[in-house]
């Protein structure tokens, strides 16, 4: 394990293949050169090392990847500045869009690796407080506030025009039926909604009953926001021809948000998969690490992560990871 653990940290840091000399040259292993040797030919007989080409050195298999991550056990504390830097998200703590970005940027400049974080659902949300206001004689704006902390708006046009007395107890009526109701609760129910205000305003209160429902369905599509894809371009000499491809993957979205939703947490908070465990033939010559955050009241989480070539720095990216991912559910919680 300690002459893996060296060929993973040497190959990570100098990109070129890790021979027996380096490995004594380097690090105070204790043992002779011929006993590095040997150790050398048994991980590569277990399928944990190979030789590129005709290369003297080895490099790690995704395999040994997996085995060199699968036995950190200590996830490293974050450096001052890397604290720091987070804290600063409180600062936009109020403006949930924009946290979600800075968070996004934040860990690409920590990681240097593509950062990704799925945009929670409003399925793991609740309906706090539904307002409707004037904005001309037929025109209104239907502002929806989640137990999340986010805002959703949504204009519409009125069959007739209205008085700001008769929108403000249609949004009050609307908040009463709905309140701390599941926004993935749909259809909601527009018969009893439309019939708890006054002939005179049950035309009105449709059309913004179904701007409500417009909100609701727009928000149960999940999405990703992301940062950083330069860096993988930067490491296009790890990734070769599969940098396309892997580009493409991430531009879609869909297979991304397939596997974050299928990866689950380790006993330390975090979910790695390596290469072919990624189980996409477009993101096998990459690594994806992620972990789960709380997104609101509800305690339903959605993940951030990293994706990168599988050489990369496990034990920094997943401490970067892990930190940011409890960082952001604490300033979520206390919001």
């Amino acid at each position: 394990m300690q002459v893996l653990r060296a060929i993973v940290e040497d190959y990570v840091h100098t990109r070129e293949p890790v021979g027996s000399k380096a490995l004594v040259e380097r690090h105070n292993l204790e043992v002779s050169p011929a006993t590095i040797r040997n150790d050398m030919a048994q991980l590569e007989e277990d399928g944990l090392i190979a030789a590129p080409h005709t290369s003297a050195g080895r490099i790690p298999t995704d395999l040994g990847y997996r085995l060199f991550v699968d036995r950190i056990s200590e996830v490293r504390p974050l450096t001052r500045a890397e604290r720091r830097a987070m804290e600063i998200l409180a600062e936009t703590s109020d403006d949930h869009e924009a946290m979600l970005e800075q968070t996004v940027r934040l860990l690409a400049m920590l990681t240097n690796q593509v950062a990704v974080i799925q945009h929670p659902q409003h399925s793991s949300a609740k309906i706090r407080h539904i307002d409707v206001v004037l904005l001309g004689a037929q025109k209104a704006l239907v502002i929806l506030i989640l137990s999340t902390g986010k805002v959703e708006q949504r204009m519409v046009t009125l069959a007739e025009p209205a008085a700001e007395e008769d929108l403000h107890r249609i949004g009050q009526k609307l908040s009463e039926q709905l309140h701390n109701r599941s926004a993935s609760a749909l259809p909601i129910p527009m018969d009893t909604l439309i019939s708890s205000v006054e002939p005179a305003l049950r035309a009105t209160m449709a059309v913004v009953a179904n701007a409500v429902t417009s909100i609701l369905e727009s928000g149960r599509v999940d999405r990703i926001i992301m940062a950083g894809t330069a860096n993988l371009a930067r490491s296009g000499g790890d990734l070769g021809p599969a940098i396309g491809p892997i580009l493409e993957a991430l531009e879609e979205q869909v297979v991304l948000l397939r596997l974050l939703h299928e990866m689950q947490q380790d006993q330390r908070g975090l979910s790695v998969r390596i290469g072919q465990e990624t189980s996409h033939e477009s993101l096998q010559e990459t690594a994806v690490v992620a972990a789960e955050y709380a997104s609101g009241e509800s305690g339903r989480g959605a993940k951030l992560g990293v994706v990168g070539p599988t050489r990369m720095d496990y034990g920094a990216t997943m401490s970067a990871v892990r930190a940011m991912a409890r960082y952001l559910s604490r300033i979520l919680s206390e919001g």
